[in-house]
């Protein structure tokens, strides 16, 4: 038997246990009508042509094949009085800015629904296409590479669009509930070494290994949709064949185990944390199977219904660089000699003569979602470091069960917690200043200002204000 067929037959006997269970819960479910309505919508979103692909700057060339399709999925819920949220995932490396934009505005134009009512999360799968246009021109990668990224984005801007459409067409009565389970498989990336902060395996580094679980069942009980996350970077691939690494196979193995079913993949504060072990595709679906079953433990726990009303909060914050401005320190780092420091100016010299300034701050989205008094779902920007799950699920923790989903609605730049600031290596400086359009390194109040941001828009959801 190959590792695939043992792991389809261990899934499928899985399934056949908590099939059992789910119709002995439903007949003894102390809920007699269902509260909420739900709808779900998929689609392949895998390139229909070989494109260079995002996440590695070691790529020489496009992609070779397919692996695994890509998809986009996109849950709608709707509460009592018709409040409606619709949490659209992606097998993607990125959302970026102008996607999030012309997305919003489409959905709102068309179908009523506001950008606070309105979550986008990519898995940030290494191994998808290169979407971002600025990217592909700053890889080298020339008209070319740009043009593809422009038509991809272009295309999957009114995928996502029809998406949303058609999860908010099938909206139908069910019932929500919310459980949890853990996963071993992340581990902290930042090593400490004489050399410095270095990206390598770190077993006493902070993790999450936390897998929360939103189920929804249809009036009559049976599962119709799986929501969950995790938070680990989706790298344990590093090939030229697309792929959705090790969050697409939990997906697929859970859609496998229950005919149907839809599931969602929402990354957490992966921002700091790999996959180990990791480089092969037995790994990636290693991974997978690993997250696959942590997501049933959670559902043949019994779960913590979700009733009362939706309430959605959406709010930008400025985030300061600490990056030189004026005009003088820009030529002092064009002329140092430092390769990356030098076209980093020569760029920002450039924005100054176009616009006559530079930017000193980033106006970072923070999205909060109430669903009754079960659960709070905190939506952050960017990658964000471990660190800020850590802290915001201490700091809130109460009544409500609490979520984190890092690289949401703008995945633009990693964004590090003061700790890992203040330490350096990759997450905390090198990545922006030699692989971001960005000024510079956040200052030193980026982890206060996300955190407060994040505490004043839970009390008001929460009745506290």
């Amino acid at each position: 038997m190959t590792t695939t067929s043992f792991l389809r037959a261990t899934c499928a006997a899985v399934a056949a246990c908590l099939t059992s269970w789910t119709t002995a819960r439903a007949a003894d479910s102390a809920e007699p009508t269902a509260a909420w309505k739900a709808g779900t919508a998929s689609v392949k979103i895998t390139p229909e042509q070989p494109m260079w692909m995002a996440g590695y700057a070691s790529r020489t060339k496009p992609s070779e094949g397919t692996a695994q399709d890509l998809f986009a999925k996109a849950l709608a819920l709707e509460d009592e009085a018709g409040t409606r949220l619709v949490i659209v995932t992606m097998d993607l490396i990125s959302v970026p800015h102008p996607l999030r934009q012309q997305v919003e505005k489409q959905v709102e134009d068309e179908y009523g629904l506001p950008p606070r009512c309105l979550l986008l999360n990519a898995s940030h799968t290494h191994c998808g296409p290169e979407l971002r246009e600025g990217k592909a021109v700053s890889d080298d990668g020339g008209a070319e590479r740009a043009r593809q990224a422009r038509e991809y984005s272009e295309k999957l801007a009114r995928q996502l669009v029809d998406l949303v459409g058609q999860s908010l067409e099938r909206l139908e009565p069910a019932r929500l509930g919310y459980s949890h389970a853990r996963c071993g498989f992340a581990m902290n990336r930042r090593l400490k070494t004489d050399q410095g902060w270095r990206n390598s395996s770190n077993p006493d580094g902070p993790v999450d290994h936390d897998v929360p679980v939103l189920r929804v069942d249809d009036a009559d009980g049976k599962l119709r949709a799986v929501l969950f996350g995790y938070a680990c970077h989706n790298t344990t691939l590093q090939f030229y064949n697309f792929c959705g690494d090790y969050a697409g196979y939990a997906q697929e193995y859970l859609e496998h185990a229950h005919p149907g079913v839809t599931a969602h993949f929402m990354l957490g504060c992966g921002g700091d944390q790999n996959p180990y072990p990791r480089s092969t595709l037995e790994l990636a679906e290693q991974h997978g199977r690993s997250l696959a079953n942590a997501v049933e433990a959670a559902l043949l726990s019994p779960p913590r219904a979700v009733r009362g009303s939706l309430r959605t909060a959406l709010e930008e914050v400025e985030l300061e660089f600490d990056a030189p401005t004026t005009r003088e320190e820009l030529v002092r780092l064009r002329e140092s000699g430092d390769k990356a420091d030098a076209r980093r100016a020569a760029r920002l010299l450039d924005e100054l003569e176009r616009t006559g300034k530079v930017d000193t701050s980033y106006r970072y989205p923070v999205q909060v979602i109430q669903l009754g008094d079960s659960l709070t779902l905190i939506a952050l920007a960017g990658e964000v470091v471990v660190d800020y799950a850590v802290r915001l699920k201490r700091e809130l923790a109460g009544p409500s069960a609490v979520w984190i989903a890092g690289y949401s609605n703008d995945v633009f730049a990693y964004i590090p917690s003061r700790r890992v600031l203040e330490e350096g290596g990759y997450e905390g400086r090198e990545a922006i200043l030699n692989y971001s359009a960005l000024p510079g390194p956040f200052a030193a109040s980026v982890e206060e200002r996300i955190v407060a941001t994040v505490h004043s828009l839970v009390r008001r959801l929460r009745g506290a204000d």
